[in-house]
């Protein structure tokens, strides 16, 4: 075991359901899944709780979510083995984010294509990640396949993505509301940069893990950042459960608590549709 990459917390167990239930086909457009035997890449910023497709699997029905994007965690690096085994199980109820070498053939991108890959990861944030100077090189290869470029990256990226992303020609998704602070008000320096990535037409972004950005109980400012997104871009976000939780050591969220609370936040049932199913569908499901 890479001895720098402390072994996560396992997730808890579904123990009850959210107060209000899910929009009928909601979409799940981040959650990892994790192989016992699979090799795990060195360096790595963390070691895993195994968490496979079919536990995933039966999450999401027990919470009535009808399909889901996988997207390839850091510590399998360049290797998708995992992720590409739970699309040719579930073809018809799963979409894939791949990291790939930007130097990776339109022949294999194509192959993927038809296997159910949607997109491309960049990880700024966890060793093992695609530096964002690939994103360049990689729209270039994945445009007219439709791919997106999902971008986990930090807060300091935001406004430098702004000017640079759209020029690309294709749709970006950026995770976690690009991990703003939300602290103190924090997030508040960080929103209109966020709303002009969303002012692209292909840009998306994902309301998902605020444990990420507080932690804090209730995650202070996390429903008003979501709010005022719904409000200006509710075509333009994302949902997803962010299931097992990767990359926690202490504090681990129950989900139906997480439910409960993005269903407050976005507070609005003219944008909730959208932002659980629609939004997601048309992204990642048009084909």
């Amino acid at each position: 075991m890479d001895s720098e990459a402390p072994l996560c917390l396992p997730r808890l167990p579904l123990t009850r359901l959210p107060a209000k239930p899910l929009p009928q086909g909601t979409i799940d457009t981040h959650f990892h899944v994790f192989r016992s035997d699979a090799p795990l890449n060195t360096p790595r910023s963390y070691t895993p709780d195994i968490a496979t497709i079919a536990d995933w699997i039966a999450f999401a029905d027990q919470l009535g979510i009808g399909r889901g994007i996988l997207v390839q965690p850091s510590v399998y690096g360049l290797d998708n083995a995992v992720l590409m085994e739970a699309l040719a199980a579930f073809p018809d109820r799963l979409r894939g984010i791949v990291v790939i070498d930007p130097e990776t053939s339109l022949e294999e991108i194509a192959r993927l294509d038809r296997l159910g890959v949607r997109g491309v990861r960049i990880n700024t944030r966890n060793k093992g990640g695609l530096p964002l100077g690939a994103a360049e090189t990689l729209a270039a290869k994945i445009r007219d396949f439709g791919w997106s470029l999902q971008l986990q990256i930090s807060p300091e990226q935001i406004g430098d993505l702004s000017g640079r992303l759209p020029r690309l020609g294709v749709r970006f998704v950026v995770d976690h509301l690009g991990f703003i602070p939300l602290a103190e008000g924090g997030w508040r320096e960080y929103l209109p940069a966020l709303q002009r990535l969303a002012d692209d037409p292909g840009g998306y972004i994902k309301i998902t893990a605020p444990y990420r950005l507080a932690r804090n109980p209730g995650y202070g400012g996390f429903a008003e950042v979501v709010r005022a997104l719904a409000a200006s871009h509710p075509e333009k976000l994302l949902w997803g459960s962010d299931w097992p939780h990767t990359e926690l050591w202490s504090d681990m969220p129950d989900d139906a608590d997480l439910i409960d609370g993005m269903q407050e936040a976005v507070n609005d049932p003219s944008h909730t549709r959208k932002i659980f199913v629609e939004n997601a569908e048309t992204l990642f499901f048009g084909r």
